[in-house]
């Protein structure tokens, strides 16, 4: 699992100010491995030793509904990339009416003999069916949750062939579906079909196997259950720096407690990672799997300063959270990384320039993002993907910053507003909130839940935010970034990226987060999306305008809030993407806008003042 980081000279290209004439790519777009792209282990938290990486060029075709898959396909995709994207090599939009078809044949190594052959799917949007020799091996719907399927009956000597079929509606459907449209534009981005994520094949004990393992601080120690297929004795050992540090068995399936006598706590100045290992036995005492993970000891809490102000807490410190907003986007290959040293870019150079956190906005990563965030220490709230409709909201009430005010988000007619009429379409948000903090819920850098980012799909808000607490009590969330705002969760959330900054209500009990502000857009000839096409908040002409907007925003807007109640904020955002030009980066992240240190500082300056009201 070690990564490599982006080397000196590459740093040079990437964030020197020159302006050339180039296509949008990044420079790890231009040096990938096509043989055999992402070909880190995908699962970092649950780590068997032995697996296949299945990424690699695919034949593909797309087709109508009902039809097979063509004598001659339409040509070779290189998986894990979208069908739209460039690095893919198909490069074509997926209509809602078609269905794309991808195959390609594996051979299973004799050493697994006798085990059960688990064929993942770290992403792939939106319905998936998947076919082994012919034969179904199951179909999943939902576009950014991790699943498999037991292919152990379907295989056979020598060569295997893999088929799977997926259909996308995007926009046209309501499903949770982010920013993804047909035709993008604004701040809606050219969609993702398909596989997007690694496709990989792994071993596992054929009766009964290590299932999930959720391990959470709490405090006298660690709270920790194994989940297994069958039932067996669940042995845990928790490790600090090669030494065993504290021990734990009991029936798999039971919340068990792991005792910490002097735990080292985890934050971004030192994010300590625990390694972890995990036996599952049978009752006679045979061994049965034994995996590897990892976790950290930390606390996240709310409470009211000596200002009497509520503060987001770290370890029992307040802590100003300032960070970027990040759409997880890149040119040549849209939602997927083009290289796991893209994903360490962004969350390293966002640390070096001084900011503590990220706000991942409204999509799921791959599970290697969040590792990198845990062992470099950044920490993240995390939104749920968005779906139904972007209900409209009056421009009075968002001038006047009193959105959410006579607003609801349970009725009816409120469910029709937000495209949630349908029973079944809540029901799948539900589930898929549901999947998306079982799945994450380990990553020791997520310190807040949000369910709704301003008024998309936005339903029972109050309800959903009960569900994410019942599921994970350790985390805040924000109920409902920017609006509709029905008063609950930890944060009074404002979006201000046109407007003024302003301070809460007196009468605000809840965290004043900014969880959208800035968006200041400074255009950067020779690498843009789209030279002619362009959209901002504001826009300057200059780096010298630029940093004097964002010097006079943090200094006379930002800083003056934090002794009325500010505890966190969000800027708009980490990186351009397709026509917003407003990012810390240029979009192929060859362009820093602004000064290092001006931006270090700028930072450090906030958190000064932070210190200087609240500790």
């Amino acid at each position: 699992m070690k990564s490599c980081f982006t080397s000196g000279r590459d740093r040079e290209i990437i964030t020197g100010m020159e302006n050339k004439d180039r296509e949008q790519t990044t420079v790890w777009g231009e040096n990938l491995d096509r043989t055999l792209p992402l070909n880190e282990y995908p699962r970092p938290n649950l780590v068997r030793e032995r697996w296949i990486n299945l990424n690699g060029l695919w034949e593909y075709a797309v087709t109508g509904s009902g039809e097979n898959f063509p004598d001659r396909p339409d040509g070779d995709i290189l998986v894990p990339f979208s069908i739209e994207t460039p690095l893919s090599g198909a490069a074509r939009a997926l209509q809602p009416e078609k269905v794309l078809r991808y195959r390609r044949t594996f051979t299973i190594p004799g050493e697994w003999e006798g085990s059960a052959v688990r064929l993942n799917f770290e992403a792939v949007d939106w319905k998936c069916r998947c076919f082994i020799n012919g034969r179904a091996a199951g179909e999943h719907r939902g576009g950014y949750i991790p699943f498999g399927f037991d292919i152990s009956s379907l295989l056979e000597p020598g060569e295997n062939s893999l088929e799977v079929m997926v259909e996308d509606p995007t926009d046209s459907g309501l499903q949770q579906r982010g920013k993804q449209v047909l035709d993008p534009g604004y701040i809606y981005y050219t969609a993702t079909s398909g596989i997007w994520q690694t496709v990989w094949l792994e071993p596992v004990p054929g009766e009964n196997s290590i299932e999930n393992f959720i391990c959470l601080p709490g405090k006298e120690g660690f709270s920790v259950k194994v989940e297994a297929l069958k039932r067996g004795i669940a042995e845990v050992e928790v490790l600090e720096e090669g030494k065993s540090a504290g021990r734990v068995s009991g029936a798999a399936g039971e919340s068990l407690l792991l005792p910490l006598e002097s735990p080292r706590f985890w934050s971004p100045e030192d994010p300590f990672l625990y390694e972890v290992r995990v036996r599952l036995i049978t009752s006679s005492g045979e061994l049965v799997e034994e995996i590897s993970s990892y976790t950290a000891y930390r606390h996240i809490t709310r409470k009211a300063g000596r200002d009497g102000h509520e503060r987001f807490c770290l370890n029992g410190k307040a802590v100003f959270l300032h960070g970027p907003l990040d759409q997880g986007y890149w040119p040549e290959s849209g939602m997927t990384a083009p290289s796991d040293d893209a994903l360490v870019f962004d969350i390293q150079r966002m640390k070096e320039l001084g900011f503590n956190m990220i706000r991942k906005h409204i999509k799921i990563e791959s599970r290697r993002w969040y590792y990198h965030a845990d062992r470099l220490g950044m920490m993240v709230i995390q939104d749920m993907v968005s779906g139904g409709k972007n209900r409209a909201v009056p421009a009075s009430l968002y001038v006047a910053g009193v959105l959410g005010r006579g607003e609801t988000d349970t009725k009816p007619r409120d469910h029709r507003k937000s495209g949630r009429e349908s029973l079944e379409n809540r029901e799948e948000y539900a589930d898929e909130l549901t999947r998306m903090i079982r799945l994450l819920i380990n990553h020791p850098s997520i310190v807040c839940w949000v369910p709704f980012n301003e008024s998309w799909g936005q339903f029972d808000s109050l309800k959903m935010t009960e569900l994410v607490r019942s599921l994970d009590p350790t985390r805040l969330v924000d109920h409902a970034s920017g609006w509709i705002d029905q008063g609950g969760g930890d944060f009074y959330s404002q979006h201000r990226d046109k407007l003024k900054l302003n301070r809460k209500s007196r009468r605000e009990k809840r965290i004043h987060m900014l969880s959208e502000y800035g968006g200041y857009n400074l255009n950067a000839p020779g690498h843009m999306w789209d030279e002619k096409k362009k959209f901002g908040y504001r826009v300057l002409e200059s780096r010298c305008d630029y940093e004097a907007a964002l010097e006079s925003l943090i200094l006379r807007q930002l800083i003056p809030l934090i002794p009325k109640g500010l505890s966190a904020a969000v800027y708009t955002q980490l990186s351009d993407v397709e026509i917003e030009s407003n990012g810390f980066f240029t979009y192929d992240r060859r362009v820093l806008k602004c000064g290092e240190e001006f931006l270090l500082e700028l930072n450090n300056s906030i958190y000064r003042s932070f210190e200087e009201f609240c500790l």
